[in-house]
Protein backbone atom coordinates (compact mmCIF):
# COMPACT_ATOMS: atom_id res chain seq x y z
CA UNK A 1 0.00 0.00 0.00
CA UNK A 2 2.75 2.11 0.65
CA UNK A 3 4.47 1.54 -1.98
CA UNK A 4 1.85 2.48 -4.21
CA UNK A 5 1.46 5.74 -2.25
CA UNK A 6 4.37 6.82 -3.08
CA UNK A 7 4.21 5.79 -6.90
CA UNK A 8 1.06 7.99 -7.20
CA UNK A 9 2.05 10.91 -5.17
CA UNK A 10 2.79 13.84 -7.22
CA UNK A 11 5.53 16.58 -6.47
CA UNK A 12 4.32 19.21 -4.20
CA UNK A 13 5.61 22.87 -4.73
CA UNK A 14 8.01 23.74 -2.55
CA UNK A 15 6.09 26.74 -1.16
CA UNK A 16 4.34 24.28 1.28
CA UNK A 17 1.10 24.49 -0.46
CA UNK A 18 -1.06 21.65 -1.23
CA UNK A 19 -1.68 20.75 -5.18
CA UNK A 20 -3.88 18.11 -6.00
CA UNK A 21 -3.96 16.36 -9.34
CA UNK A 22 -4.11 17.98 -12.58
CA UNK A 23 -5.65 16.70 -16.20
CA UNK A 24 -1.89 17.27 -17.30
CA UNK A 25 -0.65 13.53 -16.14
CA UNK A 26 -3.23 12.38 -19.03
CA UNK A 27 -0.25 14.18 -21.95
CA UNK A 28 2.60 13.63 -19.83
CA UNK A 29 6.42 14.46 -21.86
CA UNK A 30 7.21 12.35 -24.56
CA UNK A 31 10.02 9.74 -23.81
CA UNK A 32 11.36 9.30 -26.94
CA UNK A 33 10.79 8.76 -30.76
CA UNK A 34 9.57 4.79 -31.98
CA UNK A 35 11.51 3.92 -35.38
CA UNK A 36 12.51 7.83 -35.33
CA UNK A 37 8.95 9.31 -35.82
CA UNK A 38 6.05 7.70 -33.09
CA UNK A 39 6.33 9.85 -30.72
CA UNK A 40 6.04 7.51 -27.03
CA UNK A 41 5.31 8.73 -23.64
CA UNK A 42 5.24 7.35 -20.11
CA UNK A 43 1.48 6.32 -20.66
CA UNK A 44 2.33 4.26 -24.34
CA UNK A 45 4.64 2.29 -22.53
CA UNK A 46 1.99 1.16 -19.95
CA UNK A 47 -0.35 0.38 -22.70
CA UNK A 48 2.96 -2.15 -24.86
CA UNK A 49 3.30 -3.43 -21.31
CA UNK A 50 -0.22 -4.20 -21.11
CA UNK A 51 -0.20 -5.97 -24.25
CA UNK A 52 2.70 -7.51 -23.33
CA UNK A 53 1.48 -9.29 -19.97
CA UNK A 54 -2.10 -9.90 -21.43
CA UNK A 55 -0.18 -12.41 -24.17
CA UNK A 56 2.61 -13.92 -21.99
CA UNK A 57 -0.07 -14.76 -19.20
CA UNK A 58 -2.64 -16.71 -21.81
CA UNK A 59 0.40 -18.30 -23.84
CA UNK A 60 1.66 -19.46 -20.22
CA UNK A 61 -1.86 -20.95 -19.17
CA UNK A 62 -2.74 -22.76 -22.37
CA UNK A 63 0.31 -24.10 -23.64
CA UNK A 64 0.24 -26.94 -21.90
CA UNK A 65 -3.06 -27.46 -20.19
CA UNK A 66 -3.53 -30.48 -18.21
CA UNK A 67 -6.34 -32.39 -17.54
CA UNK A 68 -5.98 -31.74 -13.40
CA UNK A 69 -5.16 -27.73 -13.78
CA UNK A 70 -2.81 -25.91 -11.94
CA UNK A 71 -3.10 -22.50 -9.88
CA UNK A 72 -2.43 -20.79 -12.62
CA UNK A 73 -4.16 -22.71 -15.41
CA UNK A 74 -6.99 -22.49 -13.25
CA UNK A 75 -7.13 -18.99 -13.03
CA UNK A 76 -6.77 -18.41 -16.97
CA UNK A 77 -9.72 -21.29 -17.77
CA UNK A 78 -11.35 -19.42 -15.50
CA UNK A 79 -11.30 -15.79 -17.30
CA UNK A 80 -12.03 -17.44 -20.91
CA UNK A 81 -14.84 -19.48 -19.23
CA UNK A 82 -16.05 -16.47 -17.97
CA UNK A 83 -15.71 -14.84 -21.94
CA UNK A 84 -17.04 -18.04 -23.61
CA UNK A 85 -20.18 -19.00 -21.24
CA UNK A 86 -20.87 -15.99 -19.14
CA UNK A 87 -20.77 -13.53 -22.33
CA UNK A 88 -20.53 -15.50 -25.80
CA UNK A 89 -22.73 -18.77 -25.09
CA UNK A 90 -25.31 -16.74 -23.04
CA UNK A 91 -25.43 -13.55 -25.89
CA UNK A 92 -25.04 -15.45 -28.88
CA UNK A 93 -25.75 -18.67 -28.56
CA UNK A 94 -23.18 -21.68 -29.12
CA UNK A 95 -23.00 -21.50 -32.94
CA UNK A 96 -22.15 -17.36 -33.24
CA UNK A 97 -20.43 -17.29 -29.66
CA UNK A 98 -17.58 -19.05 -31.26
CA UNK A 99 -17.99 -17.33 -34.07
CA UNK A 100 -17.26 -14.54 -32.27
CA UNK A 101 -15.22 -15.64 -29.35
CA UNK A 102 -11.55 -14.56 -30.02
CA UNK A 103 -12.78 -10.76 -30.35
CA UNK A 104 -14.65 -10.99 -27.53
CA UNK A 105 -12.14 -12.69 -25.71
CA UNK A 106 -9.58 -10.05 -27.14
CA UNK A 107 -11.71 -7.02 -26.05
CA UNK A 108 -11.98 -8.39 -22.43
CA UNK A 109 -8.59 -9.27 -21.56
CA UNK A 110 -7.06 -6.05 -22.83
CA UNK A 111 -9.24 -4.09 -21.42
CA UNK A 112 -8.97 -5.65 -18.16
CA UNK A 113 -5.31 -5.85 -18.50
CA UNK A 114 -4.68 -1.71 -19.75
CA UNK A 115 -7.21 -1.22 -16.69
CA UNK A 116 -5.85 -2.58 -14.15
CA UNK A 117 -2.44 -0.77 -14.59
CA UNK A 118 -3.90 2.08 -12.69
CA UNK A 119 -3.25 0.67 -9.13
CA UNK A 120 0.19 -1.21 -10.09
CA UNK A 121 3.23 0.63 -8.32
CA UNK A 122 5.06 2.57 -10.93
CA UNK A 123 2.79 2.30 -13.47
CA UNK A 124 -0.04 3.89 -11.92
CA UNK A 125 -2.26 4.79 -14.86
CA UNK A 126 -4.68 2.87 -16.69
CA UNK A 127 -3.46 2.65 -20.39
CA UNK A 128 -7.48 3.09 -20.68
CA UNK A 129 -6.99 6.99 -19.72
CA UNK A 130 -6.42 7.98 -22.74
CA UNK A 131 -9.19 7.87 -25.74
CA UNK A 132 -7.00 5.99 -27.84
CA UNK A 133 -7.36 2.62 -26.49
CA UNK A 134 -10.76 2.92 -25.52
CA UNK A 135 -11.94 4.72 -29.53
CA UNK A 136 -9.52 1.50 -30.87
CA UNK A 137 -11.99 -0.83 -29.12
CA UNK A 138 -15.08 0.77 -29.75
CA UNK A 139 -14.47 0.61 -33.43
CA UNK A 140 -13.63 -2.73 -33.07
CA UNK A 141 -16.76 -3.25 -31.80
CA UNK A 142 -18.94 -1.06 -34.09
CA UNK A 143 -17.18 -2.67 -37.50
CA UNK A 144 -18.00 -6.10 -35.45
CA UNK A 145 -21.51 -5.64 -35.11
CA UNK A 146 -22.30 -4.14 -38.40
CA UNK A 147 -19.95 -6.92 -40.43
CA UNK A 148 -22.26 -9.55 -38.67
CA UNK A 149 -25.61 -8.02 -39.49
CA UNK A 150 -24.55 -7.92 -42.99
CA UNK A 151 -23.18 -10.99 -43.42
CA UNK A 152 -26.79 -12.43 -41.67
CA UNK A 153 -29.18 -10.28 -43.68
CA UNK A 154 -27.20 -8.95 -47.16
CA UNK A 155 -29.08 -5.96 -48.53
CA UNK A 156 -31.17 -5.65 -45.11
CA UNK A 157 -29.32 -5.11 -42.70
CA UNK A 158 -29.39 -1.46 -42.47
CA UNK A 159 -33.12 -1.25 -43.54
CA UNK A 160 -33.84 -3.07 -41.02
CA UNK A 161 -31.99 -0.98 -38.61
CA UNK A 162 -33.66 2.40 -39.61
CA UNK A 163 -36.75 1.45 -40.77
CA UNK A 164 -38.24 -1.40 -37.82
CA UNK A 165 -40.83 -3.73 -39.02
CA UNK A 166 -44.82 -2.68 -37.80
CA UNK A 167 -44.16 0.82 -37.67
CA UNK A 168 -46.63 3.42 -39.62
CA UNK A 169 -44.83 5.09 -42.46
CA UNK A 170 -45.28 8.38 -41.44
CA UNK A 171 -43.49 7.59 -37.79
CA UNK A 172 -40.54 6.77 -39.81
CA UNK A 173 -40.09 10.44 -39.90
CA UNK A 174 -39.53 10.61 -36.29
CA UNK A 175 -37.83 6.74 -35.79
CA UNK A 176 -35.46 6.64 -38.84
CA UNK A 177 -33.37 9.75 -36.99
CA UNK A 178 -33.63 7.80 -33.91
CA UNK A 179 -32.73 4.90 -34.83
CA UNK A 180 -29.70 6.48 -37.10
CA UNK A 181 -28.56 8.30 -33.98
CA UNK A 182 -28.87 5.51 -31.64
CA UNK A 183 -27.19 2.57 -33.67
CA UNK A 184 -25.26 3.88 -35.80
CA UNK A 185 -23.36 7.27 -33.62
CA UNK A 186 -24.25 6.72 -30.01
CA UNK A 187 -23.26 3.21 -29.66
CA UNK A 188 -19.51 4.20 -30.33
CA UNK A 189 -19.09 7.00 -28.55
CA UNK A 190 -20.80 6.08 -25.64
CA UNK A 191 -18.62 3.19 -25.95
CA UNK A 192 -15.36 4.63 -25.72
CA UNK A 193 -16.56 7.37 -23.12
CA UNK A 194 -17.71 5.46 -20.45
CA UNK A 195 -14.79 3.19 -20.49
CA UNK A 196 -12.41 6.51 -20.96
CA UNK A 197 -14.22 8.22 -17.95
CA UNK A 198 -14.41 5.91 -15.70
CA UNK A 199 -10.06 5.30 -15.70
CA UNK A 200 -9.60 8.74 -15.68
CA UNK A 201 -12.05 9.69 -12.80
CA UNK A 202 -10.57 6.84 -11.10
CA UNK A 203 -6.81 7.80 -11.23
CA UNK A 204 -7.60 11.32 -10.33
CA UNK A 205 -9.12 10.20 -7.12
CA UNK A 206 -6.61 7.74 -6.04
CA UNK A 207 -3.51 10.54 -6.57
CA UNK A 208 -5.93 13.46 -4.58
CA UNK A 209 -6.31 10.60 -1.73
CA UNK A 210 -2.33 9.91 -1.65
CA UNK A 211 -1.43 13.18 -2.28
CA UNK A 212 -3.68 14.65 0.60
CA UNK A 213 -2.12 12.42 2.76
CA UNK A 214 1.74 13.21 1.86
CA UNK A 215 0.80 16.93 2.66
CA UNK A 216 -0.54 16.32 5.96
CA UNK A 217 1.53 13.94 6.64
CA UNK A 218 4.56 15.69 6.19
CA UNK A 219 4.09 19.52 4.82
CA UNK A 220 1.33 20.67 7.29
CA UNK A 221 2.34 18.03 10.04
CA UNK A 222 0.45 18.36 13.69
CA UNK A 223 -3.31 17.76 14.25
CA UNK A 224 -3.19 17.55 10.80
CA UNK A 225 -2.06 14.04 10.48
CA UNK A 226 -5.16 12.83 11.78
CA UNK A 227 -6.82 13.85 8.20
CA UNK A 228 -4.24 11.89 6.80
CA UNK A 229 -4.77 8.74 8.38
CA UNK A 230 -8.27 9.09 7.05
CA UNK A 231 -7.00 10.51 3.28
CA UNK A 232 -4.87 6.99 3.23
CA UNK A 233 -7.66 5.20 4.78
CA UNK A 234 -10.08 6.23 2.18
CA UNK A 235 -7.20 5.82 -0.79
CA UNK A 236 -6.76 2.25 0.31
CA UNK A 237 -10.69 1.57 0.52
CA UNK A 238 -10.85 2.85 -3.32
CA UNK A 239 -7.94 1.14 -4.35
CA UNK A 240 -9.62 -1.86 -4.02
CA UNK A 241 -13.09 -0.56 -5.62
CA UNK A 242 -10.41 0.66 -8.95
CA UNK A 243 -9.57 -3.13 -9.10
CA UNK A 244 -13.75 -4.11 -8.62
CA UNK A 245 -14.67 -1.20 -11.50
CA UNK A 246 -11.17 -2.20 -13.64
CA UNK A 247 -13.14 -6.01 -13.91
CA UNK A 248 -16.18 -4.22 -14.47
CA UNK A 249 -15.65 -2.23 -17.17
CA UNK A 250 -13.92 -5.02 -18.98
CA UNK A 251 -16.89 -7.17 -18.48
CA UNK A 252 -19.52 -4.50 -19.47
CA UNK A 253 -17.48 -3.45 -22.58
CA UNK A 254 -17.46 -6.49 -23.86
CA UNK A 255 -21.34 -7.43 -22.91
CA UNK A 256 -21.88 -4.53 -24.85
CA UNK A 257 -20.28 -6.00 -27.57
CA UNK A 258 -21.91 -9.35 -27.58
CA UNK A 259 -25.43 -7.81 -27.23
CA UNK A 260 -24.62 -5.06 -29.92
CA UNK A 261 -24.11 -8.09 -32.05
CA UNK A 262 -26.79 -10.23 -30.85
CA UNK A 263 -29.15 -7.41 -32.31
CA UNK A 264 -27.33 -7.36 -35.19
CA UNK A 265 -27.91 -11.40 -35.99
CA UNK A 266 -31.31 -11.36 -35.06
CA UNK A 267 -33.92 -13.41 -36.87
CA UNK A 268 -35.61 -9.83 -38.27
CA UNK A 269 -32.45 -8.81 -39.50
Amino acid sequence: MFNLAATLIPKLATDGEFHGPSIDEFFPEILFDAFGVIPVHRIHVVQFLSVIAVVLILWLGTRRMTVVPGRFQSLVEMGLGLVRGNIAHDLLGRKDGDRFLPILTTIFFMVLFMNITGIIPFLNIAGTSIIAVPLVLALVSYVTFIYAGIKKSPGKFFKNALFPAGVPWPVYIIVTPIELLSTFIIRPVTLTLRLLMNMVVGHMILVLCFAATQFFFFTAGGGWAVLGVGTLAFGGAFTIFEILVAVLQAYVFTVLTAVYIQLAVAEEH
